[in-house]
């Protein structure tokens, strides 16, 4: 699908994290993140792909001041986008725990001026081998969402990542670019805030 107009959000480009994926380097859900990526992209937006390898942090203890290199880097990321898509694989009726985990180092970005994910778009994904996983896991990454204080966008894109169908890729791949769409039209009303 190609994307016809840009969308103007302010006079800086803006940036959008996308974070995804499981262990295994180019997952489906991995490469749906990295789709929206590239449809923000074409909407004028820069980006940065957090894969499900980047991902793998130790257990997030909020005790302990010391983070790895890695698991810095999401959170330095995280603090200054102003979009944010998140894509995780539907594990036994939820988020996986990679996802999960990296989602709870946030937590880092609490006593922020704009804490957690606040009043940012966050375009939400779920794959699942079958549809019913995926939903589920969808419906709980918007939950999560909302815990973080983030502002998930009207549509969520939810796939069967079993059915390897030429019209099921196509399919997804429509509903890709417009959540991308959807996160970049959500900031024409609130202009980035942090200058990169």
């Amino acid at each position: 699908m190609t994307m016809q107009h840009t969308v103007e959000t302010s006079a800086r480009q803006p940036f959008i994290v996308g974070m995804g994926g499981t262990l295994r380097p180019g997952s489906s859900t991995q490469v749906a993140v990295e789709q929206t990526l590239a449809y923000a992209e074409a909407l004028g937006a820069r980006t940065r792909m957090f894969a499900g390898p980047d991902l793998a942090f130790p257990f997030y203890a909020p005790e302990s001041p010391d983070r790895t290199e890695q698991a810095a880097d999401l959170v330095g990321a995280l603090r200054i986008a102003d979009g944010i898509v998140i894509g995780s694989p539907g594990y036994h009726g939820s988020v996986s725990g990679l996802i999960k985990n990296a989602l709870d180092y946030a937590e880092d970005l609490s006593r922020d001026t704009r804490p957690y994910f606040d009043g940012r778009p966050v375009g939400l994904i779920s794959g699942g081998a079958g549809m019913q996983g995926a939903v589920t896991t969808l419906g709980m990454l918007r939950d999560i969402t909302h815990a973080l204080r983030g502002a998930p966008t009207p549509y969520g894109v939810a796939f069967n990542s079993a059915d390897k169908s030429e019209e099921r890729m196509s399919q997804t791949d429509g509903q890709l670019a417009l959540l991308a769409k959807q996160v970049l039209l959500s900031l024409q009303s609130h202009a980035p805030q942090h200058p990169l």
